[in-house]
């Protein structure tokens, strides 16, 4: 009697866990547009749509999210930004720009991921459950077509943002940002400033954009005065739990602000305690890594954000 219910017991576990494993896998390829709304702009300011896209980690053959990304385009934003992390795969470079091709026609501006310099490695699936899952490597990296990638991009007009400090003007509005390289593996050196001076009387929004948001670099967009501070690498966790969130963040950001529109240091600036706070958002992405190609109560997600005045 005892061993037919172990074995009954065994039988139900087994069967949850592939079924579990499969919505895992479908789900990584449930992409979904998010629409926020940001109260950052100065008053007077026209609305500014900017489309965030981030953590494609493109892998040949993968035409559904190809042509998902390129229909991004159709929303006609006034400008996007990339936050790094677009390969999964050393020959990814052709899928990631016929996927990107379109956008690129759009103003927009880029910084870099560590999966944009190097490529992946199998690695067991339990380390992703760590705090931060960096491996140090006995053996030399695989290094990926960076400097191809990012020629490409700057050539069709885009900003590589990558410790560095840029500005353009949106519907009005002097946007002065200040970028980084990834803090992931250390290749974050914050940009000497100021930004450059902005026309008297012209309205103005200063927006920090990293791949990685480790609290060292959200500190310091923070004491520069970024209003909005942009990011990704977390997934949103990638693997959650209904009513739980996140396990992890992938880096030292608390798990409860693993995706979505957050406050820096404090509460969000709308809310009682975040006068002082930056806005803060982290996109959950739009892909995973090439071994852990699963999501669970995480969908991949590109956003569709408003900025608008404050009040």
């Amino acid at each position: 009697m005892a061993k037919s219910i172990l074995l009954n017991t065994v039988a139900v576990g087994t069967a949850t866990a592939a079924a579990g494993l499969g919505y895992a896998l479908l789900e990584a390829q449930a992409y979904v547009l998010r629409r926020v709304t940001v109260p950052v702009l100065p008053s007077g300011a026209q609305p500014i749509r900017i489309l965030h896209i981030s953590d494609l980690h493109m892998i040949p053959g993968q035409a559904k999210k190809v042509e998902w990304v390129r229909e991004l385009a159709s929303l006609n934003p006034d400008f996007v930004i990339n936050t790094g992390d677009n390969f999964a795969d050393v020959d990814a470079l052709p899928v990631i720009t016929k996927a990107l091709e379109p956008l690129l026609d759009i103003p927009g501006a880029f910084v870099m991921g560590s999966n944009d310099y190097y490529g992946p490695r199998f690695k067991s699936p339990a380390r992703y459950l760590l705090p931060d899952s960096r491996i140090k490597h006995k053996s030399e990296p695989v290094h990926l077509p960076t400097a191809a990638f990012a020629r490409h991009m700057t050539e069709r007009g885009w900003l590589d943002l990558s410790n560095t400090r840029a500005q353009v003007t949106l519907a009005g509005t002097v946007i002065s940002f200040a970028g980084l390289d990834d803090p992931h593996i250390d290749l974050d050196v914050y940009p000497a400033g100021p930004d450059a001076q902005v026309p008297e009387g012209a309205l103005e929004l200063k927006v920090g954009v990293v791949h990685a948001p480790y609290t060292r670099a959200l500190d310091q967009f923070h004491q520069d005065d970024r209003a909005l501070i942009i990011a990704g690498h977390t997934h949103g966790g990638q693997l959650c739990l209904p009513g739980y969130g996140a396990l992890v963040t992938n880096c030292d950001l608390d798990r409860k602000r693993a995706k979505g529109l957050h406050g820096w240091p404090g509460a969000r600036p709308d809310q009682v305690g975040g006068e002082d706070s930056s806005w803060l958002y982290v996109s959950a992405g739009l892909g995973t890594a090439k071994y852990t190609p699963v999501r669970f109560a995480c969908r991949p997600e590109a956003t569709l954000m408003t900025l608008v005045p404050k009040g």
